[in-house]
């Protein structure tokens, strides 16, 4: 695989480096991703999305949801088995997982519920006022010194 130096743009450019770090993870020489547990990634709304994760065979206890800045990290250990028990097949994996989804600017985790071996986390896209675009009135005026608008003659 090719591996391509992003350093002439951190030089040239202010302001994207989440840009940039999105870049080098999806360039990242990591070929083997994780399979185990699979998921899915559905779109709810239009500002609003749902991870399902297979987790069958294990509790809500033995699961973790955590929101580190703009990552969601899901977790699962299984707590110690019962010794006393032979499996003829074991088909179902119970290993320990750490599964990481990097997550946009102000998309926030809304509920986690654990249904049937699926744990459901919700996810919405709530940005701030301020950062919402908003209409500026065109008067037909000049602004005196307070900032007033007055009328032209």
């Amino acid at each position: 695989m090719r591996n391509f130096d992003l350093a002439p743009l951190y030089r040239a450019t202010v302001g994207f480096d989440q840009v940039a770090d999105l870049m080098d993870r999806v360039l990242a020489s990591d070929v083997s991703q994780p399979s185990y547990p699979p998921y899915n990634i559905e779109k709810t709304a239009d500002d609003a999305w749902r991870i399902s994760i297979a987790v069958a065979g294990f509790t809500e206890d033995e699961l973790s949801v955590e929101l580190r800045e703009n990552a969601l990290l899901v977790s699962a250990k299984k707590a110690p088995e019962d010794t006393n028990r032979t499996y003829l097949h074991r088909g179902i994996a119970t290993r320990a997982f750490e599964r990481r989804f990097h997550l946009a600017d102000h998309v926030r985790v809304t509920a986690a519920s654990h249904q049937d071996g699926m744990l459901h986390i919700d996810l919405t896209r709530e940005v701030p006022e301020a950062l919402k675009p908003r209409r500026i009135e065109i008067t037909n005026g000049v602004r005196d010194a307070a900032g007033e608008a007055r009328p032209v003659n």
